[in-house]
């Protein structure tokens, strides 16, 4: 009997503890109907798909925003010019003409020639900004908006020293861009460029500034390019270069590259100069700048060390043009200027561009060097010709 007894009180302590073994690693039990729905209204469930009509939150380091700001004001520009192409001379001979008739009276064949380029709406009256070299010499010009629309355009003016340039559409509700502050720019800033490169449609590339204040690059004739990194290729011509909050920095403009594509080095004009342009443009139809008559020569080491300077700062002047405003203010060949209007001149693209500010009619004074003497000079800025170089 007491066997007995041990052997069932070993069963049921095994059967006790199989049973609790599964309790413990079993299936998970389903809670009742209450209590699930209660745990929900505690802890609401997560969602991994977006709730239809609502944008999730851009992720970190996303610059959509700026995109989304500044896309709707860069335009796509069509340009088209009818070039008059000679035939062959057959075509002239009476002979041909005999068995093939006169197939153009005046030798000549009409050929329709498009480019493309881009351009950036800084103007609700319809007024946008691109290169020169997008529209010079077009016959026709054609604008497409981002939201599809298309408008003739017309040429307000044109600067060719700084490859730009002011075209007008006639179309109403124009997004218009923000323009931004570029003398706040600083290597390093991300930039984003936007533009319809090669016809596929508007892109939007980023980078950053690579250098600033570019120049010597023998582009245009006033240079002081914005560098960056961002793909510019062919027909982002004209477009826009906006800072990280979709602000105007500048138009592009050039790109460096061996190969037509680009290559990491693009420069755009700041805006603080398309600006300037821009507004005497739409005031005069042109762009009027300051010139005294004078060829100037960039200060080496070298010219330095003949010269007997202790510093390199300034402009020699090379040349003066006979009659000129500083031939009669009394500038001299071998001059080395040293400031205009009371502002140290750097080196010759900082004379050009201080000069050129200059006021036509208007006198200035020019701090010259001149055998170890500085001495000052009154002279009447003229108005600079199209084809001056200084």
């Amino acid at each position: 009997m007491r066997r007995l007894w041990l052997l069932f009180a070993q069963t049921v302590t095994i059967v006790l503890a199989l049973y609790f073994v599964y309790v413990a690693v079993g299936p998970e039990r389903r809670l009742p109907v209450h209590a699930q729905q209660m745990g929900n209204a505690e802890r609401p469930a997560v969602m991994l798909e977006a709730a239809p009509g609502r944008t999730p939150a851009p992720a970190s380091g996303s610059y959509r925003a700026a995109a989304a700001r500044a896309m709707p004001a860069v335009v796509n520009i069509l340009t088209s010019k009818i070039a008059r192409r000679n035939k062959h001379p057959l075509l002239r001979d009476p002979f041909f003409k005999k068995f093939f008739g006169d197939r153009d009276h005046d030798g000549e064949a009409d050929e329709e020639e498009s480019s493309l380029g881009s351009g950036v709406i800084v103007s609700a009256e319809g007024y946008i900004l691109t290169n020169n070299h997008v529209v010079e010499a077009a016959d026709e010009i054609e604008v497409v908006l981002a939201d599809g629309r298309k408008g003739p355009a017309k040429v307000v003016g044109t600067d060719p020293e700084t490859d730009l340039a002011v075209i007008k559409i006639g179309l109403d509700k124009l997004p218009v861009i923000v323009l931004g502050q570029s003398e706040q720019a600083q290597v390093g800033d991300v930039v984003l460029a936007i533009g319809n490169p090669f016809g596929v449609g508007q892109t939007v590339t980023m980078g950053i500034i690579s250098a600033l204040g570019r120049n010597n690059l023998h582009i245009n004739h006033f240079e002081n390019f914005i560098q960056t990194d961002a793909a510019i290729n062919f027909g982002n011509s004209g477009g826009a270069l906006v800072d990280a909050s979709g602000n105007l920095l500048g138009i592009n403009s050039a790109i460096y590259s061996q190969t037509g594509g680009s290559v990491g080095i693009g420069f755009a004009i700041p805006v603080s100069t398309a600006k300037t342009v821009m507004e005497a443009i739409i005031k005069s139809g042109h762009v009027v700048r300051g010139w005294i008559g004078v060829e100037t020569q960039e200060i080496t080491p070298e010219l330095a060390s003949s010269f007997g300077l202790s510093r390199q700062s300034g402009a020699i002047i090379a040349g003066v043009v006979r009659n000129g405003p500083a031939d009669k203010g009394g500038m001299k060949p071998g001059d080395i200027l040293l400031s205009v209007d009371g502002k140290p001149v750097a080196d010759t693209n900082d004379m050009l561009n201080l000069i050129a500010q200059l006021k036509p009619g208007g006198s200035a004074k020019m701090t010259v060097l001149r055998k170890s003497r500085e001495t000052t000079l009154d002279i009447v800025v003229g108005k600079r010709p199209a084809s001056a170089n200084k």
